[in-house]
């Protein structure tokens, strides 16, 4: 068994090498037994549009099925439509098969425990169950149905966004993903007209990568905008949890600045309410958040992590630097990255301006996107944990609760962590000049690369 495919939030690894068959199988059935809470458990099951969808969609069944577990079908669509089945039809657990971001050939499971994230501990226990296949025998084999909930999704995605300008032009890049045919279902129910830019689904993802954080996937986006005129362009990422945007101008709009947004139009309905940042986040987005009346906390980065951290401190809003918004306010608290792009376009139409309008008063520190640095799985946790000692021996500002975030008294700040999805470090960088930023980039990235070539 591929061991590395069992991550801090999900289940992931190349569909034909890592998840076979037999391994998927047996996940089903170790899940059937962990998600039941003395009786067999009800399980909402939905795929994205990748090619090993169905044969991993039949295995996890398969097994699910064995281990006494009823699966409700869902079908194809984005990762909330089963966070939303799970509420809708209160389910005893969900299972999206997907690999969100990842290249066409992986896939993956999220996984939920009634209505929260199942991650850490439970996914590790998982790991050991299925490892040694110490299953209990069900008392009966589970049924498998099928729901098509798209329009009661719909409706709940759409029910309380109240459109301003419904002739805003704007362009809507799907990347050929998984959200695609819903999201545009859901702008065009508001009232509104995107321009559609792959938004057929089409799991090889023929026009580019469909992750919104880099911004090389973003340049067809971009001459759309140019093309039409238009005041924002929106962008999912390939399962639809995650949102990326860019201006008139053509400047991506960072997830940290999306958030502070989001949180300037939430807070005055909520005084005093808590709002999550994760650990990538600049320090501008928690001043801003407390400048409109909340509470900033920064937390861990990780969609089950978040969410976590969302229930137990029962914040309003949450947000990441990779464009996973979670709305508590007026939503379901889940990530969504259909429902961030309505609460965009309502703020947008509804004020007449750009989203660089609306935060031209917010500070722009000299930053550095998501830098990615290779690092091998069983070796990228050292890496960090040698560049946390090293910064704790020369008696600086670290904040260790995800990898290693160092503070300097100018404002500046810079980060190195690992990835839970990928075998890759996160660095990230923020400074008052242009200099700092690359002085701290440039001294940083030098300390991993000895590390990491020490260590291999």
């Amino acid at each position: 068994m591929s061991g590395h495919i069992y991550r801090e939030y999900d289940i992931r690894g190349v569909a034909d090498r890592d998840l076979t068959d037999p391994v998927v199988e047996g996940i089903g059935r170790g899940l059937a037994q962990m998600l039941g809470t003395g009786s067999p458990p009800r399980v909402v099951v939905g795929q994205d549009c990748r090619e090993s969808g169905p044969r991993i969609f039949d295995a996890l069944t398969r097994g699910l099925l064995s281990g006494g577990a009823s699966v409700v079908n869902v079908g194809v669509g984005p990762t909330p439509l089963v966070y939303f089945g799970v509420h809708e039809l209160s389910a005893d657990g969900g299972v999206m098969i997907t690999g969100s971001h990842n290249p066409g050939d992986e896939n993956g499971l999220k996984i939920m425990q009634g209505k929260l994230s199942f991650f850490g501990e439970d996914i590790q226990k998982l790991s050991q169950l299925v490892s040694s296949g110490s299953y209990k025998t069900p008392s009966s084999r589970g049924e498998l149905s099928s729901q098509d909930i798209s329009e009661r999704y719909l409706e709940r995605l759409t029910s309380d966004i109240a459109i301003g300008d419904a002739s805003t032009r704007f362009v809507l890049d799907a990347g050929n993903g998984a959200a695609g045919p819903l999201g545009v279902a859901a702008l065009r129910r508001v009232g509104l007209s995107p321009v559609e830019l792959f938004t057929d689904m089409d799991g090889t993802f023929p026009n580019h990568h469909p992750d919104p954080t880099l911004p090389e996937t973003l340049e067809s986006l971009r001459k759309a905008m140019a093309e039409h005129d238009a005041v924002v362009g929106l962008a999912f990422d390939g399962d639809g949890d995650r949102l990326g945007v860019v201006d008139r101008t053509g400047e991506i709009i960072w997830g940290d600045r999306l958030l502070a947004l989001f949180a300037r139009y939430a807070l005055p309905k909520h005084p005093g309410a808590k709002v999550i940042g994760d650990v990538k986040c600049s320090t501008v987005l928690f001043d801003d958040i407390r400048r409109s009346g909340g509470e900033a906390v920064m937390w861990k980065t990780g969609h089950s992590l978040i969410k976590a951290k969302m229930k137990e401190s029962r914040a309003i809003l949450a947000g990441e630097m990779s464009g996973h918004f979670f709305f508590a306010d007026r939503y379901l608290g889940f990530d969504d990255g259909i429902y961030a792009a309505l609460r965009v376009m309502e703020i947008v139409s509804q004020e007449r301006k750009t989203v660089g309008e609306l935060l031209a008063d917010l500070p722009s520190p000299y930053v550095t996107p998501e830098l990615r640095v290779d690092c091998p799985d069983d070796t990228k946790f050292e890496v960090v944990r040698r560049v946390r000692e090293h910064f704790l021996a020369e008696g600086a500002n670290v904040l260790d609760i995800d990898g290693v975030r160092v503070s300097y008294e100018d404002g500046s700040w810079g980060l190195v962590r690992a990835s839970n999805t990928s075998p890759k470090l996160i660095l990230r960088f923020e400074a008052p000049s242009a200099a700092r930023r690359d002085a701290l980039h440039a001294e940083t990235a030098q300390l991993v690369e000895t590390l990491r070539n020490s260590i291999s």
